[in-house]
Order: structure tokens, then sequence, then C-alpha cells
């Protein structure tokens, strides 16, 4: 058990360290390419950080036949981002949400409708009609997800926020965009591998704990594998690009939703959201109210925090451990 501990911790250390170069190439990316740090955040980001969550969840269905630790372990990075982004009043002089562009309420609420989507596929608890063994559930969070990233990218661009800030009379460096890719595709790499070892030792750990797949993969798998978000969100508050750990945390929400489609073409024995625990609609319903008080935040814009955490981040943290008292 102390071998399946200790490799289970040292994947997540490795997470951690590429996580923290991902963030770095990220900040090139934008400088050479002249891409906003918004989108960066929200696309480049984003994707590659929830990475563990995709490889580990199709890890869990495919080689452990766990579709509760996978589910769990979706649903609990959601709720665990929100608490990140929370928590991230503690490194900056005035909260979060009033350092970054309103636009950010787009992707907040654009995940509010994935979680929908993704809590009514459970709630009904009943075979739909699928084609071959794939809910049509899964095809709308994929319609829905394609929607949120082109409704996204116009509704900056209406706004006047530059997508491309590079002036026209810029050069960019081709030498150094491709160093910089490789450099980052290298550590995404790395983020994926490590990945893949996590739900074969963690589902070790939950049967030597007595714990359920739904209570450890929303809990411990889904903070291991959410150290990306972590490393990436504050290093990139710290850079002083509070937009793009923003634009990081809504994003791998929404790209998370969208992995629970994914999940679901992989597990062949039927449509995934009959085949897993009521449970989840707890980390569901968390994640909505979260998201909402932080799109509540982003429009109103506190200006002061009490005992270092704003009233919203207070909020925040207080449903998250609520969620997981009742998860347990």
């Amino acid at each position: 058990m102390a071998v399946d501990i200790i490799i289970f911790f040292v994947c997540s250390a490795v997470i951690t360290f590429s996580g923290t170069r991902l963030t770095r190439q990220g900040g090139k990316l934008s400088e050479l390419t002249g891409l906003s740090n918004a989108w960066i955040g929200l696309i480049l980001m984003a994707t590659v950080t929830s990475l563990p969550e995709l490889v580990t969840g199709i890890s869990a269905i495919t080689v452990v036949k766990a579709p509760d630790l996978a589910t769990g372990n979706v649903l609990g990075s959601c709720a665990f981002n929100l608490l990140i982004l929370s928590l991230l009043d503690l490194f900056v002089k005035k909260p979060i949400t009033s350092l970054v562009r309103t636009s950010h309420v787009v992707t907040g609420a654009f995940s509010i409708v994935l979680l929908a989507i993704a809590g009514a596929a459970i709630s009904f608890n009943v075979d739909f009609v699928s084609f071959l063994w794939i809910s049509p559930m899964s095809i709308v969070l994929m319609v829905v997800y394609i929607m949120a990233m082109r409704s996204v990218f116009l509704y900056e661009k209406s706004q006047d926020v530059n997508t491309y800030s590079a002036g026209p009379g810029r050069k960019r460096d081709g030498n150094a965009i491709r160093k910089a890719l490789a450099v980052y595709s290298l550590h995404a790499v790395v983020v994926v591998l490590a990945s893949l070892f996590l739900p074969y030792f963690g589902e070790r750990i939950a049967l030597h704990f007595h714990l359920t797949d739904t209570f450890f993969g929303t809990v411990f798998l889904a903070a291991a594998t959410s150290l990306p978000e972590v490393v990436v969100s504050i290093s990139a508050v710290r850079l002083g690009s509070p937009d793009m750990a923003m634009g990081n945390l809504l994003g791998s929400n929404v790209f998370n939703i969208a992995i629970l489609a994914l999940f679901d073409f992989f597990y062949t024995a039927g449509p995934l959201y009959a085949s897993v625990s009521g449970k989840h609609m707890l980390s569901i319903y968390s994640s909505i109210v979260m998201t909402a008080i932080v799109a509540i935040g982003l429009v109103i814009r506190p200006e002061k925090k009490r005992w270092h955490l704003s009233i919203d981040g207070w909020i925040i943290l207080i449903i998250y451990l609520l969620n997981i008292l009742m998860l347990r």
C-alpha cells in the first residue's frame, strides 16, 4: 500500500512540475503570436491542463472499469477549479474578479449550461435511445461545447478585445514560436504519461481505505489531476496575467464537461450516465452555484476582501467543503 501511495504522489509531482513549465511556454506563445492572455488561457492552457482528467478518465474506464471514478474525477475537478479561483485572492491585492475582463461571464454561462445538460443525463438515469452505445446527451454536450468556443471568440471580438494583439509592424519570430511549441508539447506529453498511472493506483488506495469510487474520484483524484490548473493559475497571476488564470480555470470546466461525452464513447457497456452514481449530482449542483457566484463577482466587481478573501471567495470555499462532506 505504501508503494501505491508513493507512486500516486510521484505522478502528481510530475504533473505539477510540467504544469509549471506549460505556464511559462503559454506566456511565451502569447507574446510571440500576439494572442491575448485570456484566449491563451481559455483555449491552449485550459485544454492541456485538462489532459490529466481526459487521460485519467479514459484509463479508469478502459483499464480499471470504473466509470464512477472517471465521472467523479471530471466533476470533482470542476468544483476544485472553482475553489482554486476563489483562493487566487490570496495572491492579489484586490478580489480576482475585479482584475479581469467581464467577458469571462460568457465562458461561465456556458459551463453552467453544460453542467445542467450533464446533470439532466445523470438524473434521468435511464437508457436513452442510443447510437450504438452512445447517449444522444453526449452529442448534445459536444455541440454545445463547440458553440461555446465559437461564441466566446465572437463575443471578445465584438467587445473590441483583440484576439491578436501584435501590431501590424511587429514581425513574429517563427523559430522562437516553433521552439516554444516544441517545449510546450514535450511537457504536455509528460502530463499525459503521468496521468495514465493515476487511476490504477488511485483505485488501489480507495479499496484499501474503503472509499467509494465516487468520493475518491471527486476529492482525491480530482485534486491530483487539477494540479496543473493550480500551478498554471497561480503562476499566471504572479506573472501579472489574471485573465490567463481566469480563462484557464473557467475554460477547463467547459472542456471537462465535454470530456464526459468522450468517456461515453469509450464506455462500450452502455450509456455512461445510466451507469454512474446519482451522488455526482451534488458536485454538479455545487459547481453550478459556485460558477454563478463567480459570474456575479465578474459583474459587480467587488473591491474589498474579508480575511484575505472576497465575500464570493468565502462562499465558494464553504460550498466546496459542504459538497465534500455530503459526498462522504
